[in-house]
């Protein structure tokens, strides 16, 4: 075999390492879709190869447990959470034009349906909170990543002078996740734009927003 025969054979490995990631995450983006709908617990080797049209074997070969593929669903979930809502919000101005982004781009991640059920950490955390393991210890960990991430925000917001200085940053994140969540719990249920719309608003009062669109110029 030529050398230049070798050089042409190398590459193979690697495009079939990429092919299995992309199958994988196709996979994952929907077992993580079907999750918020039927719950984590609802996941099953067997209803993901229905829903995908890829064999039990070829799943097998992906996802040894019923946990791994759990844990990597939340993974999965994770990402894009950062690509729809983290992301966005961390390339807005520092402080309250973050904490504001965030909120809009979670509002937007729910109304587009990113996710049939809403938001996936909201459809899953109350499904596994009674149920101690690696799962809910994941999943706890991102819904603390998210809120101490709101944190960060505040406090740099109230650094600025941009909220008043009496301001608890941890207080103020708990309230703003609080909203999220709510929000996310009747858009689902009741599938009323205006929900979406009165959220923006309680939102943008409890940030001052408001009295800063009404300042007089």
């Amino acid at each position: 075999m030529t050398s230049d025969t070798t050089s042409q054979v190398r590459p193979r490995p690697r495009q079939r390492r990429a092919d299995g990631e992309r199958t994988r995450r196709a996979i994952l983006s929907r077992a993580a879709s079907l999750a918020t709908v039927d719950g984590l617990e609802g996941l099953s080797i067997g209803n993901l190869a229905a829903a995908t049209g890829i064999s039990k074997s070829g799943l097998y070969a992906h996802f040894g447990s019923k946990e791994e593929l759990q844990l990597a669903t939340v993974e999965e979930a994770e990402r894009i959470l950062k690509e729809e809502v983290v992301q966005p919000a961390l390339a807005a101005a520092p402080g309250l034009g973050q904490l504001a982004a965030a909120c809009e781009a979670f509002f937007s991640y729910v109304e587009r349906r990113v996710f049939p059920g809403g938001c996936f950490f909201a459809a899953t955390s109350l499904e596994m909170g009674a149920r101690p393991g690696p799962v809910r210890d994941r999943l706890a960990t991102v819904q603390s990543d998210f809120t101490a991430l709101l944190r960060s925000f505040a406090g740099t917001a109230i650094k600025q002078h941009e909220l008043a200085a009496h301001e608890d940053p941890d207080r103020l994140a708990f309230e703003l996740h609080a909203i999220l969540l709510g929000a996310d719990t009747k858009f689902v249920l009741h599938d009323d734009p205006a929900v979406m719309s009165l959220a923006r608003e309680v939102i943008s009062h409890r940030l001052g927003l408001d009295t800063i669109a009404d300042a007089p110029t």
